[in-house]
This record gives C-alpha cells, structure tokens and sequence, in this order.
C-alpha cells in the first residue's frame, strides 16, 4: 500500500487549514485552491502550492467540479479531500476525481447516495431495524397524503425539506388546520434554497437532545464507533457548542447507539469518516435522523476525547491501509467541549460582522485547542459563512472543560468585527447549561429570556470593545448593502450558511444531470 504524494484541498479556511497541517505531519504535500476573495487566506499561505479556481462566488469556484478536477490534474495530485460543505457530499465529484484518477478522501458516491439522502437513509435504517422517527419514508406529494398520515402517527408533527439542512425548508404543525399553510411555506422555503420543494414528515419529539455518532470504515471490513457528541445546543437548527461525551450517556446507551450506527453504515457499504445523527427523548430512547458522509465541523471534540486524529484516518484508509485499531480498543478519556466562533453580532439579530481584523488576542494554555483560518490583518469576506474557528477545552471532566472554556472565552479577542464571544459567556453562565439540562430548543428559548441570572452575567464592554463593536456595525452594513445588489444571483437564505445550501444545490443539479 503507498501512501499519496501529494492532496489536493477542495475548500477553504479553517478546515483547509487543518487538513493542511495534517498532510504536513505525514509528509505529503498540500494543494490548496482558492477564489479571487480568498487569495490572502490563511489556507493559502500554509499549502505547499495553491491554485486559484475562480471569482468569489462559490458556484464559480468552489463548487465547479470541472475547475477543480482541472487544479488536481495541474498540481499532479494522487488525492482529494473535499472538508466539509461546499462539494464534500457531492457524489459527483468522487465520480469526477475516479475518472480523473485521482483518489477521493471519503466514501464511495454509491454510499452518498445510499446514505446522505434523508429519505434513502430512513428507508435503510428501517430495513435493518434501526429505530427512526415515525413518519413518512418516501416524499410526499400530496397534501391530502400529508394529513392522513398527520392523523396516523398523532399531532404534532414536522414537515421537512428532502433536500434540507439549516432549517430551511422545516416546519412545525401542531393542528391539522395548520397543516396546509405549513405545507406551503415549507415547500416555497426550500425550493428557494434548494431548488428541491419535497418534503417528508415526521412526528414532532418534545424537547428532544441532538446526539450523534461518529464511525469510521476501512475496506477491509472494518466498521468503528468512537462515541457520540452531544449536539443539543442549537440556534434555529444550527449548531453552536458540542461537547463530549453526551451529559445523559449512560455505557448501555452509547453501545445500543454506536452498535446501530455501525449496523447502518455496513448497509449502507460506508468507507472512511461519517457521522448518524440520532434525537434521544426524555426516556432516552433513540432515532436515527440523518447521516452525514464527510467530517463534521465538530470532529475536534471526538479527537480530544479519543486521542485519534481523524483527518490522518481518512487519510490512510483512502490510501488502502486498515484501520489500526478494533472497537474494544477504543477509549474515551475526560470532557471535551467545542465552541464555534464566528464574525457576528449578537445583540444585532446574529448578523454577520465582515471586515479587516485589526487586533487578535487567541487563548491558548492546558487543554486548549483553536482551530481556525484567520490571522491579524485578514479580512473576514462577505462571500462564505463567517465562521472564524472552533474554539475547543478539554480537562477530566466536564465542571473543569467549562471553566478552562471560560477561561478561554476570556482570552480570545479580535478587534475590527464583532465575534459571537460574549454570546458564549451568557451560556457557559447558565444554571441549566451546567447541569446539562438541555434539548434542541433550549437555546432558543434562552434568548427569548428578556432578564435573568444568565443574562446580567454578561461582561460590561470596555471602551475599546465598544470601538470594536462601532467597526463591525459599519461592515455589517456595507455587508448588506453589497447582499443586496447581488440579491438576484444570491441565496434568499444563504444566511443559514452559503457554503452549506450552494453545495446542496449543486448536488441536486448534478444528480439531476446524472440521471
């Protein structure tokens, strides 16, 4: 078995950023790609080579199958890595770099589409007995269809976008009469942002906890659990913090978790690193929901936990080697906890704070991990999602994580934009967040809270923040002045994540094309 000479990245910022330092600890050269917004970016400057693939629109750049194949071909890469978003579950591209042969850092594009389809997923799950969500297995079409099945498996009930992500495209029905409307703003939502209208549905699980399994295969056979992550801190469907392992984890329960998430991806023929995403009730029994076939945003907390570095593992299994490791070997050590860090204002309805960083302060000291892109004097652009690293702690148990994330929290600063930081303090100060008593929809119930413990808890600006914060103010604004003249090429909800619903869209019309 040879290990590649040479990897080409398919993305950009911070996860380019890591995967980079990964080829670089295993010898093999990194080739990164880039649009006309990104050529001073981080990831850019770290690549052993870097090769520009088009303007800044991602659909001219990182979501051009053709641009990219071409760099790989140039730069003489045996490898890709897609990261995650934009093209990662795209199977089109692991078609495009076969025929072009160059190997694709993932899972075969028969596996995506056995197992990154929401209503594939379900039917395989269902086949193989793996618990879901009572609900519809197929799109459905029909309204009338919708409602029968509404009044089967008892109000309320969810419609969701088949091709959705994000929230888009998901609605909430308590009643039958509020079935129809629901219907069709669920379905003009995500025909927006997909360009796909079918909806399915499920039976709505109150206060449910979002935990998720990560496995990783090999070609010979050999399918892993290593833990779950604990995904329940969640604003409007996105997530913020994960941590690991689940507060609620009990050994029964993550092996009956982990033993279903294996039993599904070996259905399913899964290779290399994936991840089953699973609603836990309040009696802790589980459904799967979705499976992810790339790494997650959110991988840092396994490899605190686990001691694994899982871009390394993609790696080699792609190159053909097996996993080096069997599932009685896996040990899960301590609390890791992952905050997501981005160039947003808070107090301002989250709305994105683009422009130069003038100032950077990043924490560092025992069990402290920042993955990110960015560096003094970057400008953060209006064209992706603003998200500028993950901020990790790690300690022995989950009271001692909080506190050096606190700590952490504290040291980080970025003058120029805004940064959701001080967000973080009001969570990592609220009684029910210690304790760990949380659910999908806490978060955004916590920011409904006009007053509160939590809430007075946040820290006073000082005046140079509050310099900082008139700065971001203004790129906010130029932001939306520059969203608004492109509007007509633009996403109506690329402020979910753009990245994240171009890529989808670019599936779509590729699988389209492929049929």
């Amino acid at each position: 078995m040879t290990m590649f000479n040479k990897i080409l990245i398919a993305n950009r910022g911070e996860i380019a950023v890591r995967i980079e330092r990964a080829c670089h600890e295993m010898g093999i050269r990194s080739v990164a790609v880039f649009s006309d917004a990104d050529r001073a970016n981080l990831h850019v400057r770290l690549a052993d080579e870097a090769h520009r693939v088009g303007p800044a629109p991602s659909r001219d750049s990182y979501l051009a199958i053709d641009k990219i194949i071409a760099a790989a071909k140039t730069a003489g890469c045996d490898a890709l890595h897609p990261g995650y978003g934009f093209l990662a579950e795209n199977p089109n591209l692991a078609r495009a770099c076969a025929q072009a042969g160059v190997t694709f850092i993932g899972p075969t594009p028969e596996a995506m589409e056995r197992l990154g389809s929401k209503t594939a997923a379900r039917q395989l799950a269902r086949q193989t007995g793996v618990p879901t969500v009572p609900g519809t297995l197929d799109p459905i079409t029909r309204i009338e269809e919708a409602a029968k099945t509404a009044r089967e498996i008892g109000f309320p009930v969810v419609l969701k976008a088949v091709a959705g992500g994000g929230g888009k495209g998901m609605r909430l029905v308590e009643r039958e009469d509020e079935l129809a409307p629901a219907w069709r703003d669920a379905s003009s939502e995500a025909t927006s942002a997909f360009g796909d209208g079918r909806l399915y549905l499920e039976r709505f699980l109150l206060r449910p906890r979002h935990i998720e399994i990560q496995v990783i295969a090999d070609h010979h056979g050999h399918v892993v659990y290593l833990g779950e992550r604990e995904c329940s801190v969640q604003r409007r469907y996105q997530k913020v913090i994960e941590e690991a392992p689940s507060p609620i984890m009990t050994p029964d329960l993550r092996r009956a978790m982990g033993e279903a998430a294996v039993k599904l991806a070996r259905a399913g023929n899964y290779t290399n690193a994936g991840t089953l995403e699973f609603l836990v009730d309040a009696e802790r029994k589980f459904y799967f929901l979705e499976m992810n076939t790339r790494l997650q945003v959110e991988h840092p907390v396994t490899e605190m936990v686990t001691g694994l570095d899982l871009v390394k593992l993609q790696i080699q299994i792609a190159s053909g080697e097996p996993l080096p490791f069997a599932q009685e070997d896996v040990q899960l050590r301590g609390h890791a906890i992952e905050c997501r860090i981005y160039a947003e204002d808070p107090d301002n309805n989250f709305f994105p704070s683009p422009g130069k960083i003038l100032a950077q302060r990043v924490p560092s000291g025992p069990g402290i991990r920042l993955d990110d892109g960015v560096y003094t004097g970057w400008t953060v652009p209006t064209d992706y999602d603003p998200m500028l690293g993950k901020l990790i702690a790690w300690a022995a148990d989950r009271g001692e994580a909080i506190a050096r994330m606190r700590r952490a929290l504290d040291e980080y600063y970025a003058a120029g934009i805004q940064t959701n930081v001080k967000f973080f303090r009001r969570i990592f100060a609220d009684t029910e967040f210690l304790r760990g008593e949380i659910h999908t929809k806490w978060l955004d119930e916590l920011l409904r809270r006009p007053t509160g413990p939590a809430h007075r808890a946040q820290p006073k600006l000082t005046a140079r923040e509050g310099l900082a914060e008139d700065a971001a103010a203004l790129g906010a604004a130029l932001w939306f002045a520059k969203r608004a003249r492109t509007a007509q090429t633009s996403s109506p909800s690329a402020a979910a994540s753009r990245w994240k619903l171009e890529g989808r869209r670019e599936q779509l019309d590729g699988s389209r094309g492929h049929q």
